[in-house]
């Protein structure tokens, strides 16, 4: 193999850097493009000034903040903080004309009833839209994205069963003030042949066949001062909404699932059980931890989960 220098061609060919090996195979000489050299340029003082307005390094525990800065309103007070991604969203979100929109339509549902925003097609489009990220960042985590609830745990929002109440008067009250459900257990209170016949009476009221005889105990202990359960649940089952307590005659179940039961007995078991060691339901309130605006936006979507009352 030789390795020879000889001079670079001239004229129209391409230049070469004179050097050349086995004779023919020489290295040519392509300087870059000017416009790419250009780029480069620009993307180092890009690189420089980036690292001058941005956070960029890491400098011990912390990093240069650069010299950019961001202002947004937080808790009430105006707040200015280095540029960072976060202030930026708060900024954008306070600032933005997607913003300012936003909160002409909040001044508008809080200063409208309820029948107001129920009869105006713009305002409810905005209610569902707005109240669904609320619902889901909220409500969601217990009553499921689509408020089907979790049954013994969460009660169900979509199935127009209200223990509270299903108009939107009722259902701001819930959110905004909270609920405290709770049925006293009886498993101190009847024995065997008690617990049996007010299980039959119960299931006898949604529709069950049950056993006659046993039902009609049932009854004078349910109506009775012996179980007092017509205090919350009423003389015909219907329940008080007061009291959250729940109508037995619908044969919709919160706390068990009946329907889904193999056999009737599988369904005593599951409704004596519930009679025997009673409820507690706590929902917590929301008022102070979301705004009015939201609290009523919410309320709009909740009772149409269900389609309401």
């Amino acid at each position: 193999m030789a390795n020879t220098t000889d001079k670079p061609k001239t004229g129209g060919a391409v230049q070469t850097t004179g050097h050349a090996w086995d004779g023919d195979i020489q290295e040519f000489n392509n300087p870059l493009p000017t416009w790419w050299i250009w780029a480069f340029y620009l993307t180092v003082a890009f690189a420089v000034i980036y690292w001058i307005l941005y956070p960029a390094w890491p400098m011990g525990k912390g990093f240069t903040t650069g010299v950019s800065e961001v202002t947004f309103e937080s808790g009430g007070k105006e707040v200015t903080t280095h540029w960072n991604t976060r202030a930026r969203l708060a900024h954008e979100m306070q600032a933005s004309d997607e913003a300012q929109r936003q909160r002409e339509y909040l001044e508008r549902v809080a200063s409208a009833d309820f029948n107001t925003i129920f009869g105006d097609a713009d305002m409810m489009a905005f209610a569902q839209s707005t109240a669904k990220g609320i619902f889901g960042d909220n409500c969601a985590p217990c009553h499921g994205s689509g408020g089907a609830g979790v049954t013994a745990l969460f009660p169900n929002l979509a199935d127009d069963d209200w223990l509270w109440g299903g108009s939107v008067d009722d259902i701001q009250t819930t959110i905004q003030h909270g609920r405290r459900g709770y049925m006293p257990p009886f498993k101190q209170t009847f024995n065997e042949q008690q617990l049996a016949d007010v299980t039959d009476y119960v299931l006898g009221l949604s529709g069950h066949q049950v056993d006659p005889e046993a039902a009609k105990r049932g009854q004078a202990i349910f109506q009775g001062e012996t179980g007092g359960c017509y205090y919350c649940h009423l003389t015909d089952g219907t329940g008080r909404k007061s009291q959250g307590a729940a109508n037995l005659t619908d044969a919709i179940w919160t706390m068990i699932d009946v329907p889904g039961a193999a056999d009737m007995d599988a369904k005593r078991r599951l409704v004596s059980g519930v009679i025997s060691n009673g409820v507690t339901r706590i929902m917590p309130p929301w008022d102070g931890r979301l705004s009015p605006e939201q609290i009523k936006l919410l309320s709009v979507y909740v009772h149409e989960l269900g389609g309401g009352q």
